[in-house]
């Protein structure tokens, strides 16, 4: 003898208790009052941790959301569920709001490049340097780049200014007006030291 069952019946009732996330053990004694906090972790702990694989897609981080949001709707309401409306909102939110906060912290930290270490001479090139030679490098280093740039090609590699306008892609009156600031700037600093 068979028992057979129509499907059409039993399924819609049961898809729809799996997608609230509401069953006979969560409803409570008798299904009149709200879910005491441990019958609701075990309904529901499985498809919230599904939840947050789906939103950071890191299974470890996934389940401390779950047990974070557990533990702070604990703290704040206790075991007994009563002033929760509807706790399932409640833990399906929580869910949501911590991944988006782990996403955010996680896009946060690898963004971050942490800065280059600057490059330290050899200590052979600082002995070789006299003292003019790393006061003059010394005040190279606080002029901008551009006029680094325009001071170096003029006088230590002698090119012209037609030449460094070429080579820097500016006009011949941009060189001519950076060098005369960064040498004016230069005096000043080499000035200052002596």
């Amino acid at each position: 003898m068979t028992f057979v069952v129509p499907l059409p019946t039993l399924v819609p009732g049961w898809l729809r208790s799996v997608l609230s996330g509401r069953s006979a053990a969560v409803r409570g004694a008798g299904g009149d009052g709200p879910p005491a906090i441990n019958e609701l972790y075990h309904a529901r702990r499985l498809s919230l941790v599904r939840l947050a694989v789906l939103m950071v897609d890191d299974l470890p981080t996934a389940e401390d959301i779950v047990q974070d949001v557990f533990a702070a709707l604990y703290r704040r309401h206790g075991a007994d569920l009563r002033t929760v409306a509807d706790p399932h909102a409640y833990l399906t939110t929580g869910v949501m709001n911590a991944a988006r906060s782990a996403l955010r912290r996680r896009r946060t930290a690898r963004a971050y490049v942490p800065p280059q270490p600057g490059l330290a001479p050899a200590a052979e090139d600082e002995m070789l340097l006299g003292h003019g030679d790393r006061e003059v490098l010394a005040a190279l280093a606080e002029l901008t780049v551009r006029q680094r740039q325009v001071v170096v090609l003029r006088y230590w590699s002698e090119l012209s200014e037609q030449e460094i306008a070429d080579v820097l892609r500016v006009s011949r009156g941009t060189v001519k007006s950076t060098a005369s600031r960064a040498l004016s700037l230069l005096r000043g600093l080499l000035g200052e030291k002596r």
